[in-house]
């Protein structure tokens, strides 16, 4: 894997903050919207704001989303932030609306009356040391300690991004309105933002989570906080704790340092692109007694290239990215590049290697007799 200390030369540790661009925000109000609500996410709805994801009935991630509550209601309400991006999905509106039955509850799309932003920087109080709780499976879930009121914070409007430590936080405001802290914080443009989270090594989005295709622990949701696997039914719930149990957790989401050799052109950086692994035999491995005695496996399957973001502070021809990578593949004796058909053999070098490293606040997993059933 690569050194994290490279590409983490480019977090920002003053105060800073940015938008969120391209969030739908809809409405869930009325009596019963807690209720109607805790049927279908996969974590505890309780009247409070929170992290989740919704599923399909296969398991699927469908959307992930934040959920806010608004100051000043009369009735529960409940502000649901997600990407809705073109996809295979229906839109959640339509989603939740087939679910609405004799509920009562009111939901509309009111992205026209909210902006989201995230900041970071400046309050290392939420970076608490974090236990753990892990399945024979390889899934793992956070155990919020017992000294924090509510992981995600009780300010309405304001959530603490509990996804990973420095993540920041996470606010909604008026259309049109700055948060408080532009005042205090550098303000930036959105691909900051997007850096900042691939670096801590945090999918978001439709581009990360695809809707329909991705699964809830191969995407991380479990050690964000975004799967509650000791709830009761909510839809998608069978499968995905089936899997936390007796599964395998053979793919997770990974920051990377991608990098060509090439210094005459390079092959486009874009979504879903494939990445191929190859094996270092010891003939291109130099003179390295430790790869020349590394059994040779076999190769299966292949991983996929998520968000990326161009870096040239780091070199020419440098980026860093999030990657679904299949674990298997992450061995010393094994490389990573992207695939690229159209590129003949003669311009490898405009290929992009693929370097994962493993996010500091990752969890060591316990020897096995240490792990929940």
């Amino acid at each position: 894997m690569a050194h994290p200390l490279r590409p983490l030369r480019l977090l920002r540790s003053t105060p800073s903050i940015a938008p969120v661009p391209h969030r739908t925000v809809l409405s869930v109000s009325g009596p019963d919207a807690t209720h109607f609500l805790d049927g279908l996410l996969a974590t505890t709805v309780q009247g409070k704001q929170s992290y989740g994801a919704f599923l399909h009935a296969q398991g699927r991630v469908i959307y992930d989303v934040f959920l806010y509550t608004p100051p000043s209601q009369s009735t529960p309400t409940y502000l649901i932030e997600h990407d809705a991006s073109p996809s295979e999905s229906q839109p959640l509106l339509d989603i939740l609306k087939r679910y609405v039955l004799r509920s009562k509850v009111r939901i509309r799309d009111v992205s026209q009356e909210w902006d989201i932003w995230a900041a970071w920087g400046y309050d290392h109080s939420t970076d608490e040391r974090r236990e753990w709780t892990w399945a024979r499976s390889g899934a793992v879930e956070p155990v919020w300690s017992k000294t924090t009121a509510w992981p995600w914070g009780t300010e309405p409007g304001v959530i603490i991004d509990r996804r990973a430590p420095g993540m920041g936080r996470r606010m909604i405001v008026p259309k049109g309105e700055k948060p408080r802290e532009t005042s205090t914080h550098d303000t930036l443009g959105s691909d900051t933002y997007l850096l900042h989270r691939i670096l801590h090594g945090v999918p978001e989005g439709a581009v990360d989570i695809p809707p329909l295709h991705a699964f809830p622990i191969e995407s991380n949701l479990d050690m964000m906080g975004g799967v509650d696997f000791r709830k009761g039914c909510y839809v998608g719930q069978e499968l995905t704790v089936r899997t936390y149990h007796t599964g395998v957790v053979r793919k997770r989401i990974l920051p990377t340092v991608l990098s060509q050799s090439s210094q005459i052109g390079h092959a486009p950086l874009v979504p879903n692109l494939t990445i191929k692994p190859s094996v270092i035999t010891p003939s291109s491995s130099g003179s390295d007694p430790e790869l020349a005695s590394i059994r040779v496996p076999r190769l299966r399957g292949t991983s996929t290239l998520l968000s990326s973001v161009l870096t040239p502070s780091l070199g020419p021809g440098t980026a860093v990215g999030l990657a679904l990578l299949r674990l298997d593949h992450l061995r010393p004796c094994i490389e990573l590049h992207t695939n690229h058909p159209e590129i003949v053999p003669e311009q490898s070098g405009q290929r992009w290697k693929v370097e994962p490293w493993r996010p500091d606040w990752w969890p060591e997993q316990p020897p096995e007799e240490q792990v929940d059933g």
